[in-house]
């Protein structure tokens, strides 16, 4: 089987760049420096250069045992949402998607399958509401960023293609993305807390990240959106107890809404809010979580006994 990520030559791209050398497979990851994604995707892996625009450029690659997973998106949590920002985040977003379903207009074979990534973002936030799938959009600019960017591969479906779309909670590695970044205060001996702490967070373990798209993509029957988030999620306050309780540091700071929103300006509203996602369609196609609770998972990433 061949997989061709594009944006792959980040945190949950390597990850799946490993997860599936090892299963033999072939990994293409389209990057836009490859200089750069060379010196992070994993050995064995093939990186092409791309634009992030433009489709027909690597449309050669595809095949009828290809399966594709788009991660291209600018990050989230790099700078303050300034109006220049919001549109960066968005338009990396949408011309990635309509580059991919070019791609696969422009190909001589159709893949089996189109892996969209998303977020739980897509609910906007509650503090007592679960969400499943079958929940409509939120409001807000995460909702609003998620829903255009889960929108811009629809195209692909009239092409014959099955389309999954991974809504991820907050993704837990620990490479990079937010756990070193949650850690730190705790390390520190400053931890706890974020605002009034009742805020929920849909966490998931990398692991189960990866084992849940190799699961969608073999899964001919799965199709439509899957919230890739683990089955308990918690509450911030809940949360963070436990990171203190596994890294055995207090956990009775607090850090102060309105700090973060001067500090980070709108962006603070990805800390100071959430969403309890569930992840109601993988169960009902039998996926199994290895980390379906939030302590063993600390244990296995901070490599505790």
């Amino acid at each position: 089987m061949r997989i061709i990520i594009p944006g792959g030559s980040g945190l949950v791209g390597t990850h799946l760049s490993e997860y599936f050398l090892k299963k033999g497979f072939e990994v293409i990851i389209l990057s836009r420096n490859p200089k750069k994604a060379l010196r992070r995707v994993p050995n064995g892996s093939l990186v092409e250069k791309w634009d992030g625009k433009q489709g027909a450029s690597w449309a050669h690659l595809i095949t009828n045992d290809t399966a594709i997973i788009n991660l291209t998106g600018e990050n989230i949590a790099s700078g303050r949402w300034t109006k220049k920002k919001k549109r960066a985040l968005l338009e990396s977003r949408i011309n990635s998607g309509t580059a991919v379903v070019e791609a696969i207009e422009s190909a001589d074979e159709t893949p089996f399958v189109l892996v969209q990534s998303s977020g739980v973002g897509y609910y906007g936030s509650h503090e007592s509401k679960e969400f499943a799938e079958d929940d409509p959009p939120g409001n807000g600019f995460l909702a609003d960023l998620a829903t255009k960017w889960e929108a811009s591969t629809n195209g692909v479906e009239a092409l014959g293609v099955r389309r999954v779309v991974t809504r991820f909670g907050v993704i837990l590695s620990p490479r990079g993305g937010a756990l070193p970044k949650m850690s730190l205060p705790f390390k520190l001996f400053v931890g706890g807390r974020i605002g009034n702490g009742k805020q929920w967070l849909s966490w998931v373990h990398y692991l189960d990240v990866v084992r849940a798209i190799d699961f969608l993509i073999e899964n001919r029957s799965a199709k439509g959106p899957f919230n890739v988030s683990s089955p308990n999620p918690l509450t911030n306050q809940e949360f963070t107890k436990s990171l203190g309780k596994v890294l055995k540091r207090p956990s009775f700071f607090r850090v102060p809404g309105f700090v973060l929103k001067i500090v980070l300006g709108e962006m603070a509203t990805t800390l100071l809010t959430g969403q309890k996602a569930l992840p109601q369609k993988l169960l009902s196609l039998g996926f199994e979580f290895e980390f379906p609770l939030l302590i063993p998972a600390l244990k296995d990433l901070f490599g505790k006994d």
